[in-house]
């Protein structure tokens, strides 16, 4: 059975970010990514400007610098971790020179459907590049991204690194989001989609 309506939309039982119970390794590191992907927008999603800018009195953590920075991790491991290639648009040559924040400061001016978008089109480019790496080899293959003794990374060590990565920062968004308007929980509600791509 399908997991959309004949409109395309999510049903209202459908949970897209499980991974499976049984699956293969591939399965199961990109589907512990994507449910953590999944959690974390959630986490971010449907706010303005002033609940994007919120922060807890013992961080200078947003959710809209969350969303900025896990959209440059997302290109930074796709492109120059993946394949050695610059980092390139949408991100400003040189933003980080005077600011290694950059990122996270800049966030603050940024309208809160840009982030959203930010963030939602760099995932979406990971996992075709992902898609597209898996296909022309194994989770062994060799990556650009070394040590400092030229020895190279896994494809496998880049993915668990996202996890790692995401792991920490869904934590952070999940405190941040409690104190902006009260919204807790594991996982997404079933059947929910991003607030921007809800109509689709």
């Amino acid at each position: 059975m399908s997991d959309m309506d004949v409109n395309g939309l999510a049903r209202a039982d459908e949970v897209w970010w499980e991974p499976p119970l049984a699956g293969t390794e591939i399965e199961h590191l990109v589907g512990a990514l994507d449910r953590l992907r999944a959690t974390f927008r959630w986490k971010a999603d449907g706010l303005d400007e002033d609940g994007l800018r919120t922060r807890l009195p013992s961080s200078a953590l947003t959710l809209g610098g969350l969303l900025k920075h896990l959209a440059l991790i997302e290109d930074h491991a796709h492109t120059v971790r993946l394949h050695g290639e610059p980092l390139g648009a949408p991100w400003e040559e040189g933003a980080w020179k005077d600011d290694p924040e950059w990122e996270f400061t800049s966030a603050a001016k940024d309208p809160a459907h840009t982030l959203y978008a930010l963030y939602d089109g760099a995932v979406e480019r990971s996992r075709h590049r992902l898609r597209v790496a898996l296909e022309e080899g194994p989770l062994e293959q060799l990556v650009h991204s070394s040590d400092d003794e030229g020895r190279h990374a896994s494809l496998r060590r880049l993915v668990v690194d996202l996890i790692e990565e995401y792991g920490r920062h869904t934590g952070h968004a999940d405190l941040i989001r409690e104190a902006v308007d009260g919204r807790v929980g594991e996982d997404p509600p079933a059947g929910w989609r991003p607030a921007s791509v809800a109509h689709r």
